[in-house]
C-alpha cells in the first residue's frame, strides 16, 4: 500500500475581493486538505486528486495547476461540454460566506464510472473523502463511492472521512443523515466538524458527536470545533487538544487544512494527540491568508514549529 488519494469537487475560487477586482484560485473541500496532505508529505509520496474535469479552458488550468503542485489525478475522467463549479468568498471581519455557481460542475460526475473509480484507489495507503464530496453526486454515484472506499479498505486501506455537512447540497436533511452515517460505517479516522453534526445530527456536544460516531464502529475521532479545543478519541481515551491563537484574515479552509495537518501526521507515524497539536498548528498558520491555499512553505513552517 502507498500514496493517498483524496476524492471531490474542485472549484474556481474568487477571493479577496477589492472592489470589484476578485483573484482566482482553485479549491475546495477536500483538494484543500490535499493541498496541506502534499505540502507536509515526502515529495517523493504520491498524492492523487480523484475528481472529474471538463475540457473547457478552466479545466486545463485546473489540471495544470495540480501538476504543477505535484498533485496527481489518477483515473479522474474528463466529461465533455462540463466545466468547474465556481465559488466566491464574502467575509465579515475574518468570517467567511460562500456564493456557489456548481449545478452542472463536471465533478458531479466523477463516480459515473466505478471502474475507474476503483482504479483511482486501488493500493492507497489512506483515502480521504468528505460529506460534501457525497453531496454533489447522484444516489447512483453516491453508492459508487461507498462501494469503491468499502473495497478499498477490505484491501488494506485507511479511510478518513470528514461530513462536512452543508444542507444546500441535499435533497433533504433524512438523506443526508442516512448517506453520512453510511460513509461512517466504511470509515477508519473521523474528522467531523461540532457545528456541523450538531446541526445535522442534533447532537448537544463535542463529547455526544464522538459518542454517536463510535457507535458506527470508527476508532479514532478528532471532532474539530473552530478556536475551542478539538476532541481526541483514540486508544480508548478521549482528550481535548487546545487550539492555537491566530491572527486570522479569512477562516476559509481552516478545518480542511486541520485535516491536512492531522492526515500528515499520522502518515508520518505520529500519534493522534501530537497529530491534533500540529493540526491547529497548521490551521492557525493558514487563516492568516485570504482563500483557502495559504502557500505550502507556510504550513510546512506551521507545521515542524
Amino acid at each position: 500500500m502507498g500514496g493517498f488519494a483524496a476524492i471531490g469537487e474542485c472549484m474556481i475560487e474568487l477571493s479577496g475581493a477589492n472592489g470589484d477586482q476578485w483573484r482566482m484560485g482553485f479549491a475546495g473541500d477536500t483538494l484543500n486538505t490535499t493541498w496541506y496532505v502534499r505540502a507536509l508529505t515526502r515529495t517523493d509520496f504520491a498524492v492523487d486528486y480523484v475528481t472529474a474535469f471538463g475540457d473547457d479552458p478552466f479545466s486545463v488550468k485546473q489540471r495544470r495547476f495540480l501538476r504543477d503542485n505535484a498533485i496527481n489525478t489518477a483515473h479522474s475522467p474528463t466529461i465533455v461540454g462540463a466545466r468547474p463549479g465556481i465559488y466566491a468568498i464574502t467575509l465579515t471581519g475574518s468570517e467567511r460566506s460562500f456564493t456557489y455557481w456548481r449545478n452542472d460542475a463536471a465533478a458531479r460526475h466523477l463516480a459515473d464510472d466505478p471502474d475507474a473509480l476503483a482504479k483511482s484507489l486501488d493500493g492507497r495507503q489512506v483515502i480521504y473523502f468528505s460529506g460534501i464530496t457525497m453531496g454533489i453526486l447522484s444516489p447512483k454515484s453516491r453508492q459508487n463511492v461507498l462501494n469503491a472506499v468499502s473495497n478499498a479498505r477490505r484491501q488494506g486501506s485507511l479511510v478518513v472521512f470528514d461530513a462536512n455537512y452543508r444542507p444546500r447540497l441535499w435533497e433533504n436533511a433524512d438523506t443526508a443523515r442516512q448517506v453520512l452515517s453510511n460513509a461512517f460505517h466504511v470509515t477508519d479516522i473521523a474528522l467531523p466538524t461540532f457545528p456541523d453534526e450538531n446541526a445535522l445530527f442534533g447532537d448537544a456536544t463535542p463529547a455526544d458527536t464522538a459518542t454517536r460516531i463510535t457507535g458506527y464502529g470508527v476508532r479514532e475521532i478528532v471532532v474539530k470545533d473552530g478556536t475551542e479545543p478539538a476532541l481526541v478519541i483514540a486508544g480508548g481515551t478521549t482528550t481535548e487538544v487546545p487550539a492555537v491563537r491566530a491572527d486570522a484574515v479569512d477562516t476559509t479552509g481552516a478545518g480542511d487544512s486541520f485535516n491536512g495537518g492531522y492526515i500528515a501526521s499520522r502518515l508520518a507515524g505520529l500519534d493522534p494527540l501530537v497529530a491534533a497539536v500540529n493540526a491547529h498548528k497548521v490551521a492557525a498558520r493558514v487563516v492568516e491568508f485570504h482563500g483557502a491555499l495559504a502557500p505550502m512553505n507556510e504550513a510546512k513552517k506551521a507545521f515542524k514549529a
